[in-house]
């Protein structure tokens, strides 16, 4: 395509031009601290949540360490539009996340407020939700979970408010008897995390997992 011509996709951390489907050269892609975690074994995100909310399995795919290319991965999918970033990132995590025959029953991202998407233009978990959707086959649900409150990112928030839970959420439907798969880009204190658990927990005889693109330390 012309524009491609024009305009090439380049690597996000050495500007070095790559394909279009991809976010980083071969060469960067070592520099990304996957985490390895076992879904089902004891993991450092397991017993975090484990502190706030019953949780049956964790899976995170990559450390959100200071300065380091996941970082920056996560900052080009939420606030640089490059929602196509989602996609990239759902496909390693089905190359290194597998369910063994025990999958949750429903994929759940934890939702925006409608102030935010307009501004941002998209969900930056929905495209990594459908595209995990798609791959194993479970369904999703972008409107069980309602963010009843605007706030400023998180992202820009110090450690003190991150800590805070100043967005409430509600539940939107009945469900029970469901194992769900609560899904988020950085886990950092999970309080976000907690109170969605809590909100499909109370609603019936439900069960949470919980899948994160990055663990912040």
């Amino acid at each position: 395509m012309i524009l491609d011509i024009f305009f090439p996709n380049r690597c996000i951390n050495c500007n070095r031009i790559i394909d279009a489907d991809l976010l980083v050269c071969n060469l960067c892609f070592d520099q990304i601290h996957f985490t390895h975690f076992n879904y089902f074994g004891d993991s450092q995100i397991k017993e975090k949540c484990k502190l706030l909310f019953p949780v049956e399995n964790t899976f995170a795919l990559m450390q959100f360490e200071e300065e380091n290319l996941s970082r920056k991965i996560i900052h080009e999918l939420k606030y640089r539009s490059r929602e196509k970033a989602g996609k990239v990132l759902a496909d390693w995590t089905t190359e290194r996340l597998d369910f063994k025959g025990e999958k949750p029953d429903l994929l759940v991202s934890v939702p925006l407020h409608p102030k935010k998407v307009k501004e941002r233009g998209y969900n930056q978990l929905h495209i990594f939700t459908e595209e995990l959707s798609k791959f194993y086959n479970i369904p999703f649900d972008h409107t069980l979970i309602k963010r009843n409150h605007y706030s400023k990112a998180q992202a820009l928030k110090d450690k003190q408010h991150r800590q805070e839970t100043e967005n409430t959420f509600s539940i939107t439907q009945n469900i029970s008897g469901k194992h769900v798969l609560l899904i988020d880009d950085v886990f950092t204190t999970g309080n976000t995390l907690a109170t969605i658990a809590w909100e499909i927990l109370n609603a019936g005889n439900n069960k949470i997992s919980v899948l994160i693109m990055a663990i912040d330390e």
